[in-house]
């Protein structure tokens, strides 16, 4: 069978023209191999980014995006280059099925945590029962309820206001904790959000140890958690080989323990999201393998839960491929972070299907970051139930003078995702407090 090799040069892509008899959900097969190494290239219908697929590089075959509705007509699917260098013979159309509401209903809900806080317990199974009927709404923003994103936010929407506030410890890594005087009080911040009603997730970019930082004008140290901005190397820091950094990523896993401990004792449970995005290797906690990421994944686990008694955390796995999973015991959620480009409102069914694959425990799994939102008439369309989104910030939100920018999302959508049956906001949170256990 001939091919065809191609998307070598920025905007170079390759289109197939399809007729679709019957509206519904599409299997997309690309029979392709990547040149001189696994590629990931975008898929495209009718000119918007639905999906990525990955062309491996052992000659010809199966690359899919998943679960991807088209209406009855003609459509046009087109194969854009990312990372390029593919080699490709066709493309097969598969009509198959939405995913089952059973799937929502039988999300695992217990916590791996045998002595997760009754609040935990609570907050897991308020997200649990509304797994598959409505996405709740988050956002970025280390300034809390009062930052500019929220405040924009609630201007363009009639004062609505999202269901979870994102927060970042980025400022407490040590290496910039000791250049930075004044920074955000994100433990503040989340005891305000909690006592409003509202869902607190945390993250962390982690700025690497000082000692890995090359602090110069090509490499600053605030841009020390990226890979190509230290020199730290986490395998042999996992394997034994670099001890002093283990005791000093042992040293700042439990500052921030000391901070995650004041929440616990306000009573507040926390969807805790650390080492995200590992798999990109953009971060220096995925620079070296799954194996090490794995490895330190389990060390937080075991000294925040068994070590300092952090019964209020929900663990949220945002690793972003199979290789990269930890194991079930050490995982509660699943979190993707999807930046499909500007005004994409597509469901991300195939991201959606893609974390469905990482393991057969049914964890639940959520947008854990997002650049664009996602139009809850497709995600019901498509039967693409995130137990949440959460938008990041800056130029995601605002402009620089604090204005809502529509850059990303037009402010048609922003009001409509906002006041949407199926969108759950601040004001619309029940009691978490007494919210029955089973």
């Amino acid at each position: 069978m001939p091919y065809l090799e191609g998307l070598i040069q920025e905007g170079d892509r390759i289109s197939f023209d399809v007729i679709i008899s019957d509206s519904g959900m599409y299997h997309l097969n690309f029979l392709s191999h990547g040149l001189g190494g696994e590629k990931i290239n975008r898929v495209l219908v009718d000119h918007q980014i639905v999906a990525e697929i990955t062309a491996s590089e052992d000659n010809f075959s199966d690359s899919y995006a998943h679960y991807i509705y088209l209406e009855a007509g003609k459509h046009q699917i087109t194969l854009e280059k990312f990372w390029g260098y593919i080699a490709i013979k066709g493309l097969e159309v598969i009509q198959t099925e939405l995913i089952e509401s059973t799937y929502y209903e039988t999300v695992n809900s217990q916590l791996v945590n045998p002595n997760a806080t009754s609040e935990a317990k609570r907050l897991m199974q308020f997200l649990a029962d509304s797994y598959g009927k409505v996405v709740l709404s988050g956002q970025t923003a280390n300034d809390g309820m009062m930052s500019k994103e929220f405040l924009a936010i609630a201007r363009e929407t009639g004062g609505k206001q999202p269901a979870l506030l994102s927060l970042d410890f980025i400022d407490e890594s040590a290496s910039r904790r000791s250049r930075l005087t004044n920074r955000p009080d994100i433990i503040k911040h989340a005891k305000a959000f909690h006592e409003a009603g509202g869902i607190v997730t945390m993250m962390w970019h982690w700025n690497a140890p000082e000692p890995y930082l090359y602090d110069t004008t090509d490499h600053p140290w605030w841009s020390g958690f990226y890979t190509e901005h230290t020199t730290i190397d986490l395998e042999a820091i996992m394997n034994g080989d670099d001890p002093a950094g283990y005791d000093l990523l042992i040293k700042e896993m439990d500052e921030v323990a000391d901070q995650l401990k004041l929440l616990q004792e306000a009573g507040i449970p926390i969807l805790w999201r650390p080492l995200h995005e590992a798999s990109g290797g953009w971060f220096w906690w995925g620079d070296s393998g799954p194996e090490p990421f794995i490895k330190l994944w389990q060390l937080m686990y075991d000294r925040y839960v068994n070590h300092h008694g952090l019964n209020h955390l929900i663990w949220v796995w945002n690793g972003q491929a199979k290789d990269w999973y930890p194991g079930d015991e050490y995982v509660d959620m699943i979190g993707e972070d999807i930046y499909p480009g500007k005004q994409v409102y597509t469901s991300q069914s195939d991201r959606f299907a893609q974390a469905m694959a990482y393991t057969e425990a049914n964890k639940l799994i959520v947008l854990s970051e997002n650049g664009c939102l996602p139009d809850p008439d497709l995600l019901n369309r498509d039967q693409v139930w995130w137990g949440y989104f959460t938008t990041w910030d800056r130029e995601f939100v605002i402009d620089e003078q604090g204005e809502y920018s529509e850059t990303y999302t037009d402010k048609a959508m922003l009001r409509k995702v906002y006041n949407h049956d199926l969108v759950l906001t601040l004001d619309e949170l029940p009691d978490l407090s007494t919210y029955p256990m089973e």
